[in-house]
């Protein structure tokens, strides 16, 4: 521990945009590290096996998200408690409980190994918050939030292209490939989350320009949800959407492809990191822009864009007018551009816009519990009371439905938030006049 003390005091004497720049590329690390623990799974298709009339896959689906959820809604009072000290511990533990239970899986008969995918989902749930930690409140928590989202959007595809190929080439089962995925992982994930130990904590400017985050008790989580209440339903909204919709992408993918006629192992890693790029530009150039409040509109009309992509593509698609890739390539952009900003940047700017002492792990998993809950009840509901529909088919229909809806709640969550901050509240006000004060 003393050891990390002092490279740590030695790493805060170095150039901020170095820093900044290593723990961009740390979390990113520590998170598609991760992934390999949680979607090795999702490449198998597990043909021909079936339990109560579902598919197997979809119970092991089902299994994590539940754990996912229950995770999320734990990771309330957790995620927003915990000292800065206690990251990096809480995450070794975490992902070793994740990774003992693909052990698990792969030893454990079917289908009495479904349990399995239940107690991996529940602890990984917490890593985002965790990682996350790290980079908030800093005045380039936009670069490096952009940095570490991107893992979203490229980790699955690249994971389930690692799982694949071990599979193939190790000549291994679909039921041990999950666990040997996340065993490639294991000295990375180990490295990252030692540089992100490295990380400083936020200089006397971050804490001016961005607010000093901290941790939150009960009474403080309840203040800031009464405050702002009608744009975090309608937040949370949007976001249950776009989860539900991403999740199907997430662990259906590779049956969404088939039923479009790519066979191509590959093409999961390629489109996403298309959506990858144009996704980090957008929100690393967002650190251009100083004052809190504008910045936060302009998310808005990132996720109000990526709606409006997400409905028009689809539609396009509907009527033929183009292929299925650009439709994916189309649908997968407009996806990432609205549900990015709420796991990175939308509730980073939110404090900041109005000086709300807090932290940003608090908001994102009263989000992520809300928006997991919505994806296991689509899912049971999906496949006890509709199991004739195709993924491909609830995908394209689902995803016309977050495209019109999703984009009108972002209209209306954009002109509360702007009514919030010129309202006649002497306080709001006040926080408002100081930031243009300062330029920010």
């Amino acid at each position: 521990m003393k050891t990390i003390e002092v490279l740590r005091s030695k790493v805060a004497n170095w150039p901020y945009n170095v820093i900044s720049i290593l723990a961009a590329i740390a979390a990113f690390g520590t998170y598609t590290s991760m992934y390999s623990f949680r979607k090795g799974f999702a490449a198998g298709t597990y043909p021909g096996e079936q339990y109560l009339h579902v598919d197997y896959k979809v119970w092991l689906v089902i299994a994590q998200v539940i754990g996912y959820t229950l995770s999320k809604f734990y990771g309330i009072k957790f995620i927003s408690e915990l000292k800065p000290s206690q990251r990096a511990t809480s995450m070794l533990v975490l992902i070793g409980v994740a990774w003992g239970a693909l052990f698990l899986f792969a030893v454990i008969p079917a289908p009495y190994n479904i349990i399995c995918m239940l107690i991996n989902g529940f602890p990984l749930g917490m890593i985002w918050g965790l990682v996350f930690s790290y980079l908030e409140g800093r005045k380039s928590t936009e670069f490096m939030a952009a940095v570490l989202s991107i893992s979203l959007i490229f980790a699955s595809g690249f994971v389930k292209t690692i799982a694949r190929s071990l599979r193939d080439s190790l000549h291994i089962s679909e039921y041990a490939m999950p666990f040997i995925t996340g065993a490639v992982f294991i000295i990375p994930l180990l490295f990252f989350i030692f540089c992100l130990e490295l990380m400083p904590p936020p200089t006397a400017e971050d804490v001016r320009l961005r607010t000093k985050r901290l941790p939150m008790n009960a009474e403080e989580r309840a203040h800031f949800l009464k405050a702002f209440l009608p744009g975090i339903i309608l937040t949370i909204i949007i976001y249950v959407l776009l989860t539900i919709t991403r999740d199907v992408r997430d662990n259906f993918e590779v049956e969404i492809w088939a039923s479009l006629g790519n066979k191509d192992n590959t093409i999961y890693t390629k489109i996403d990191s298309i959506i990858s790029v144009v996704v980090l530009v957008a929100m690393s150039l967002l650190i251009l822009v100083k004052n809190n409040l504008k910045a936060f509109g302009i998310i808005h009309l990132m996720i109000i864009s990526g709606c409006l992509l997400i409905g028009f593509g689809t539609i396009l698609f509907n009527l033929h007018l183009i292929s299925p890739m650009v439709w994916m390539t189309m649908a997968g952009l407009g996806l990432y551009l609205g549900y990015v900003p709420y796991n990175a940047i939308f509730f980073e700017r939110m404090i900041a816009s109005f000086h709300y002492k807090s932290n940003v792990g608090f908001l994102i998993y009263v989000a992520d519990s809300l928006g997991y809950l919505g994806s296991v009840t689509i899912l049971l509901v999906k496949e006890f009371g509709r199991p004739t529909i195709s993924w491909a088919t609830f995908f394209r229909d689902g995803i016309l439905v977050v495209g019109v809806i999703g984009g009108l709640c972002a209209v209306f969550s954009l002109l509360y938030f702007l009514q919030i901050a010129h309202r006649g509240d002497k306080n709001t006000k006040s926080e408002l006049e100081q930031i243009n004060i300062q330029g920010i």
